[in-house]
């Protein structure tokens, strides 16, 4: 071991990696510092409790999870500026990646307050590898928004990147996620869905969004699910019709969003400059934006 680590370990909040299933996956490093620290944070200390024992490490936990967050920041502040060593680990992977724990790291970075990564497993990496969908670019999502509006506007932008997209999928919410990403991103787009991993029935499932949505219509998987889709094929055709984009204009609208902010939208998903579909707009619909009305040109 190096001398670095045989150094007592100084004082802040360690964001600390633990595994996602497998218990054996968890670093010599991330041990340490669950036997160092003063407390440990724990989204569920009773899930948490069962690695603990595993192995034998004694620290106190204290409960930090979404419904208490704001209550529990400052008592956790007042530690770290004592000069404590916080640990902070999620249920699962790594802590504050759709998770707990990044307003902590934010307001300790802002208060000077040493934020130390204590790396591990993280669900989004261990599917993306082994996906076998392109690696060198994706975008993660994490969970959609609860709101209709907000998952559907997600959607659009997402079926427009090139790149490949995560999502995190609660296990009962497949079927009405497969048919959302069916709208969005058309059936013949590949995905994977990943589930289970690193336990005993890890299972990646891969094809078309068609094909998942016959394949998983009749049950419901167990496990948290990591669904990943391939990114945009490059397109061969021209330049979207106008039909095609007043017809994504009229949809966004219609879903509430203001004339202005629904060109921004159809822009960035049609990769195209946001003046030639203001153009667009303004002939198609007859009325200048709002940012028009302000004096704010596109």
């Amino acid at each position: 071991m190096s001398l670095e680590f045989k150094k007592p370990l100084k004082p802040g909040l360690y964001l600390v990696g633990t595994p996602i299933g497998n218990l054996e996956d968890i670093t010599l490093r991330a041990l340490r510092v669950l036997n160092s620290a003063n407390v440990i944070l724990s989204e569920d200390t009773r899930h948490s409790g069962k690695l603990l024992q595993h192995y034998n490490i004694r620290t106190p936990l204290l409960s930090y999870h979404k419904f208490n967050e704001s209550q529990r920041e400052q008592a956790v502040l007042t530690r770290l500026k004592e000069g404590q060593i916080v640990a902070l680990i999620s249920d699962a992977g790594t802590p504050g990646i759709s998770d707990p724990g990044a307003d902590l790291a934010k307001l300790c970075v802002k208060m000077n307050i040493p934020v130390i990564p204590i790396p591990g497993p993280s669900a989004l990496i261990t599917a993306l590898s082994a996906s076998g969908l392109p690696t060198n670019e994706f975008t993660f999502v994490g969970f959609l928004p609860k709101h209709a509006g907000s998952r559907r506007e997600r959607l659009i932008v997402s079926a427009n990147e090139a790149t490949t997209q995560i999502f995190y999928v609660p296990p009962h919410k497949l079927c009405h996620f497969l048919e959302e990403t069916s709208s969005a991103f058309g059936d013949s787009r590949q995905c994977v869905i990943a589930r289970e991993m690193t336990k005993l029935y890890e299972e990646f499932w891969r094809g078309t969004i068609g094909q998942a949505k016959e394949a998983f219509s009749t049950h419901q998987p167990k496990g948290e699910i990591t669904f990943l889709l391939e990114g945009k094929p490059p397109s061969t055709d021209d330049a979207p019709s106008e039909s095609e984009l007043e017809s994504d204009l009229k949809e966004l609208i219609s879903q509430g969003h203001t004339l202005s902010t629904a060109v921004k939208m159809v822009a960035t998903g049609k990769s195209m400059k946001r003046k030639a579909v203001y153009s667009l707009a303004l002939r198609k619909f007859g009325r200048p934006l709002e940012s028009e009305e302000e004096g704010d040109h596109p």
